[in-house]
């Protein structure tokens, strides 16, 4: 008898598909709507990417386990729009696969030395390997991947979880009126932290049905929710709001916010879990 596929596994797929890198960035894009605000706005995002992602699933009842995105979209839509919804998605893939194509390059160059160019054929060579051999193996890869993801991240925010201001937390100190404006500046950022829906055909596939792939996804986009979350407060309750000029001037790049924090906490520590961490979610 084939045993089924574990939620586990596909909420970890899903998971790893919507924390990346780009997670440690949150905290300065949030600094104008500050700590309630910006955590009301990636809990918001993450409610309507999960029902967009059973919409989805809903629209391929119907349809065979193994049918394509464009299959759907060209018989529901037609020609025109799928040809536009490809183009979106071609040129959306394509700019994040040279991304962590990219990134993960560089990472491998700094541990092997055997330059970046081979280091990211070799990375693409390897995992291109997983994806075609099969779900299953993206299932396990991926369950070591997040557990090194939340192993690396809850040691990396260990110091500063265990200094948590409440003043700084709320903002006691600073004369802001309103913070509820500046939240619309994190939702194009929490919108691509919730980034999963090529992945909605391959969950239905692989569980060969829509209920506990609906169930993968919400554990996934649940995970991802704590990661944001516990990465915000952590920030924001050891960094004053007026300390994130400097920040956010260069960029809101997190070698830039880790020297903001030096002041607060050893953060040489706390660079080498966070690139540890890097590493995992670009992978």
């Amino acid at each position: 008898m084939e045993q089924k596929p574990s939620l586990v596994g596909g909420a970890c797929i899903i998971a790893g598909v919507c924390v990346g890198a780009g997670m440690l960035g949150l905290p300065s894009a949030g600094a104008g709507a500050w700590t309630l605000w910006s955590m009301l706005a990636v809990a918001l995002t993450m409610v309507v990417m999960t029902v967009s992602g059973w919409m989805l699933l809903e629209s391929y009842r119907g349809y065979p386990l193994r049918v394509s995105f464009d299959t759907v979209t060209r018989d529901l839509l037609g020609e025109k729009v799928n040809a536009l919804n490809n183009l979106s998605v071609y040129f959306v893939g394509g700019i994040l696969l040279y991304a962590y194509i990219t990134s993960a390059g560089l990472i491998i160059d700094g541990m092997t030395g055997m330059g970046s160019q081979w280091a990211s054929v070799l990375f693409t060579l390897a995992f291109s390997l997983l994806v075609w051999h099969s779900t299953r193996a993206v299932d396990r890869i991926s369950v070591l991947l997040v557990i090194l993801m939340g192993l690396s991240f809850a040691f990396g925010i260990s110091g500063l979880s265990m200094n948590v201001r409440l003043d700084l937390l709320l903002d006691r100190v600073g004369s802001e009126v309103s913070y509820a404006p500046y939240a619309l500046v994190m939702l194009p950022v929490a919108l691509t932290s919730f980034g999963y829906h090529h992945s909605v055909s391959s969950m239905r596939a692989y569980y060969g049905e829509e209920r506990r792939a609906s169930r993968a996804i919400l554990g996934g986009t649940l995970i991802a929710l704590a990661f944001y979350l516990i990465w915000l407060v952590s920030v924001f309750g050891n960094l004053p709001r007026s300390e994130f000029g400097p920040v956010i001037a260069e960029g809101g790049n997190v070698d830039a916010l880790l020297k903001a924090l030096g002041s607060v906490i050893e953060s040489k520590a706390v660079a080498s879990a966070l690139n540890a961490f890097s590493m995992a979610a670009i992978l």
